[in-house]
Order: structure tokens, then C-alpha cells, then sequence
């Protein structure tokens, strides 16, 4: 018998207008290309990171992330190792001394907001073949591990027994590829031809993830109206019709359920951070709702740049503004460096890049305030969770916080707050933290120029020319690698060397002005890696 247990888990084609939307949809077959992976079958309460890396790897199919970044065959990411490593569970919570003993049981559920502040942090999502081991927990982290990040992650619902929002939904299942949902798998609810219908009368919650790959309008289902959603699962080609099968679009749950309901995993690529600063381990677990300025402040132990922003938004079509300060006054953050604002039209997860990255060199600190219209302030804190949803089991999931890192502008009092001292209305006081990230990378020698373990390049303006200086191992470097920002290799420079310094001239003629990674290699193993800017 499959265990079913409670996920929280959190999803290019031509663009078509809603009204052109077509009444028959399927992923395995669009004009003759297969955007979907392969049937898994999964062990233990493990359905909800299927759910995610399905639409996680059909992201990269439309995208085409996987094979620019270098892979062969299909997208295949490590269920197990996201299981394992979450930060949620008995195994593992970096927020507790000892980090190990509490919260969820290992196997035995998840969800989708789990499995992004997962990836938020930058630990995953790993390759099957770097960390998938179900019996025992994989390595948390090697340096042969390829790693793909989700730049966002939004998500959709629709009203209880209506299909407002249904052309969303399918719109973004053709733009960005397979889509994560739940539904709660019961024998009465599915019918010989595999179609599931709960009603929404029924008042039992969702304890499955699956994801959707198309829909047909005209499906006759259990439900008064037809067309349901085309949807893949995890229990192998021999359950259902070859692994998949069908969900009414009046289910009770699947797109409506307000944590679960419809979950596009997007933008998936190569790692391009070496660096994430944050304060919330757990993600998004609650928000404050009259709240719409914060800040987190970051200690510096080195140089750093700062690339990118990322943070959680809790309503639709609303405006953020994120700005980089030097240091956290009595009266807020001061003395400004950088800022970009913008607009969010879903809820969810979101990373920016900054024009130009942000030279934090000799800071001993730096403040990201975030400044969101709507939806209040997305926070981690201590969180009670039911191990299956809406069961009386329930299991407490530590988050840990400390003064002076997370702050907030109290409306009430106008004043600038430390978090730390938020009287929560859960009771789990003393335990938050601003979902506020920075990513970027270590620099040592300032922003024209990055070293990468004594490996450095030098832009000549004037000759178009820069010379790679760098000291190789007994072996000598194999080679070098320059990518973009995408992780597609725009230079390659083959450097058979003996030991001791090296010294390469290199034309950056045909390479675009902008931030670059570099990578060393020997064999297939990157020996080290950093950032670049080519002016």
C-alpha cells in the first residue's frame, strides 16, 4: 500500500492570449516535443518533493536550462536528498543544538513552502546522480554536486467550486511547464478510467502531490460540469494510465487548496550564487500583516558582492522596493548604496538582480530593507505543524532567532522595531526572522577583478585583451571556463600547464561587457570557481 502522507509542497512556449487558449492541452506532446520527464515511483511519504521536481524539471525542458548547463539526457533532480536535508525534520533543523531529534519524521511528509525555503537557502536542488539515497541520508553537500536554483516560485489558486483564475493557470502551465498540486487520493473519489473527483462537500484534507501536465475542457468526469486536468503521478507506469490520470477541475482541492492548490516552479538554473545571507531557515511561515517595510542585517566576516535579492510577497499585483544600506542606525538602516524596485503580479518566491552588483568591500556590515504595497511582511518563526493536515498529531519545528538581525517600521508607533522582541500573536516569541535574502559572492580583490584560490583575470579596456594568472596544482589546470549568467559557456580556454604560476593572455573581444562566472577544471570536476565583471 503507498503512504500517502501530508505534503506542504510548494512550478520557452509561444505565448498565448486567454482567449486562444486551446481546450485540449498536453505537455508530452507540444507541436511533436516532449516537455514532461519520466514516471517515478516513489518510496515513503516522499510525494511531495515529486511533485516539486516534476515541475522543476519540465521548467528546464521548456527552457532548455539542462542541456545549456551541460547535462545529458532528461532533467533528473534528487528527491531524496531534498527529503533528507530540508531543515524541517528529525534528521536535520539548523536552527537546534543539536541539530537533530525534532520535528517532522523523515519519509514522512513535507510541503511546498518546505521544500522552497530549501532552495531559498541555496542547498538544493542537487542531481539525482550526486544525491539520491532514500535508505540513507546522501551527502549534504560536495563539490561535484550540481546545483539548480528556482528564481521563482509562484502560487495560484482558484475559488471553492468556480474556475475563476483557470486561464491563469493554464497559461502558465504553457509558459513555464508541468505544475505541482495536491488532492486528497481516496478509492471512492476515483473511478475505473482514473478520473479523481472529491467533492468539494467533502470535508477531508489533501494527503498527495501531484502535478499537472495538461487539461481536456470537454472530459466528462463525477463532477455536474466537465474538463479536468491532465495530471502526472509517482507511483509508477503500472498504477493509472501508464503513470497518469485525470483530476476534475471541481475537485475540492487540486488548484484550490490555499497552500497547495496550484505551484509553478520557474526560471530554474544553474546555482549562479556562492553566497546566500539570511536570517530565515524555514522560509515563509507566517506574515505580518501591517507591516510593509522591513530589513535584515547582515554581519561581514570578508568582502563580499552582493548580486541579487530574493524574498517571499503575500498578495497579488503589488509593488516591492529594495534597498542596500551600510549599516543599521537607532533611527533605521543608513547611508544607502544601492536600490531597485519593481512589480509582482502573484504570490510567492522571488529573485532580482541588481543592474550592477554591489561592491560591499570593507564593510563589516550591510542592511537589505524590503519594502512591500500589499500582503503584509512574509517571516520564519517557530511553527506548529500537523503531521498530516488536519490531524491531531501535530509536531513543533524550531526556528531560531537572535537581536538585532531582523527589523521592522512599527506603524503604530512609528518607529523602527527590532523582531526579535515582536509579540507574536502564535505565542513562539523570540523565534523570527524577515524572509530577506542577499546572494552574491566573496570577493578579495575588489570589484574590477575576482580570485578564485590565486586564479585571477584582469580586463584591459584599452586592448580588449586580459590576462589570466593563476597557480596551478601538481597536476596543472585541464581548463577553464568562462559562463554567463545563464551558465552557457561563452569562452573555453584549454590550459595544460605545468605546476607553479601560469600566466594566459585572453581576448575578451567577442565576450559581451557583463558578470560572468569562471570556473577551473580538471577532468569534469570544477576545482574552483568566482565571479568576474568583463567592462
Amino acid at each position: 500500500m503507498k503512504n500517502l502522507y501530508f505534503l506542504l509542497v510548494l512550478l520557452t512556449v509561444p505565448f498565448l492570449s486567454y482567449s486562444q487558449l486551446p481546450e485540449t492541452y498536453d505537455l508530452r506532446d507540444v507541436d511533436g516535443v516532449n516537455y514532461v520527464t519520466s514516471i517515478k515511483s516513489q518510496q515513503g511519504g516522499t510525494c511531495w518533493t515529486h511533485g516539486t521536481y516534476a515541475s522543476m524539471e519540465g521548467n528546464m525542458l521548456i527552457t532548455n536550462a539542462w542541456a545549456d548547463a551541460g547535462e545529458t539526457g532528461e532533467p533528473a533532480l534528487a528527491e531524496y536528498h531534498l527529503d533528507w536535508w530540508n531543515g524541517f525534520n528529525q534528521h536535520n533543523n539548523d536552527d537546534t543544538d543539536p541539530p537533530s531529534g525534532g520535528g517532522l519524521e523523515v519519509h514522512m511528509g513535507g510541503d511546498y513552502r518546505v521544500a522552497t525555503a530549501y532552495f531559498s537557502r541555496g542547498e538544493g536542488a542537487v542531481r539525482e546522480i550526486d544525491g539520491q539515497s532514500y535508505n540513507n541520508p546522501p551527502a549534504r553537500h560536495n563539490d561535484s554536486y550540481h546545483y539548480y536554483y528556482p528564481r521563482t516560485v509562484e502560487w495560484y489558486t482558484m475559488p471553492s467550486n468556480s474556475i475563476v483564475n483557470i486561464d491563469v493557470i493554464k497559461q502558465k502551465i504553457i509558459d513555464h511547464g508541468v505544475m505541482a498540486t495536491c488532492m486528497c487520493y481516496d478509492n471512492s473519489f476515483i473511478n475505473s478510467s482514473y478520473i479523481h473527483y472529491q467533492p468539494p462537500t467533502d470535508l477531508t484534507d489533501p494527503n498527495h502531490s501531484v502535478a499537472i501536465i495538461g487539461w481536456d475542457d470537454n472530459l466528462e468526469t463525477q463532477a455536474a460540469l466537465p474538463g479536468a486536468w491532465l495530471c502526472k503521478n509517482s507511483w509508477g507506469t503500472w498504477w493509472g494510465n501508464d503513470g497518469y490520470f485525470w483530476i476534475s477541475y471541481y475537485d475540492k482541492h487540486a488548484c484550490r487548496n490555499i497552500e497547495m492548490g496550484a505551484i509553478s516552479f520557474q526560471e530554474v538554473e544553474p546555482m549562479q550564487y556562492e553566497k546566500v545571507f539570511y536570517h530565515d531557515y524555514h522560509g515563509w511561515r507566517d506574515q505580518v500583516e501591517n507591516v510593509t517595510l522591513a530589513a535584515n542585517r547582515f554581519d561581514l566576516d570578508d568582502d563580499y558582492i552582493l548580486e541579487a535579492v530574493s524574498f517571499f510577497s503575500n498578495a497579488q499585483d503589488i509593488t516591492y522596493t529594495a534597498t542596500i544600506f551600510e549599516t543599521m542606525g537607532s533611527n533605521g538602516p543608513e547611508n544607502e548604496i544601492a536600490s531597485m524596485t519593481g512589480t509582482i503580479e502573484h504570490i510567492g518566491f522571488h529573485t532580482y538582480d541588481f543592474e550592477q552588483p554591489v561592491d560591499l568591500t570593507g564593510l563589516t556590515e550591510f542592511v537589505i530593507q524590503l519594502e512591500l504595497s500589499d500582503g503584509g511582511m512574509p517571516y520564519d518563526r517557530t511553527s506548529d505543524i500537523p503531521v498530516l493536515l488536519g490531524a491531531s498529531s501535530r509536531t513543533i519545528v524550531d526556528s531560531y532567532a537572535e537581536e538585532n538581525q531582523s527589523f521592522y517600521y512599527n506603524p503604530e508607533t512609528s518607529a523602527w522595531e527590532d523582531f526579535y522582541n515582536y509579540d507574536d500573536p502564535s505565542g513562539f516569541n523570540n523565534t523570527g526572522n524577515f524572509c530577506i535574502k542577499g546572494l552574491g559572492a566573496e570577493s578579495t580583490v575588489g570589484i574590477n577583478s575576482y580570485d578564485i584560490d590565486n586564479m585571477q583575470i584582469f580586463p584591459n579596456p584599452a586592448q580588449n585583451m586580459a590576462t589570466l594568472t593563476f597557480t596551478a596544482g601538481e597536476n596543472g589546470v585541464a581548463n577553464i571556463v568562462i559562463t554567463d549568467m545563464s551558465g552557457r559557456a561563452v569562452m573555453s580556454i584549454n590550459a595544460n600547464v605545468a605546476s607553479g604560476m601560469n600566466s594566459i593572455p585572453v581576448e575578451i573581444n567577442n565576450i559581451e561587457p557583463g558578470f560572468y562566472t569562471i570556473h577551473a577544471e580538471q577532468g569534469s570536476q570544477i576545482i574552483s570557481r568566482n565571479k568576474i565583471i568583463i567592462k
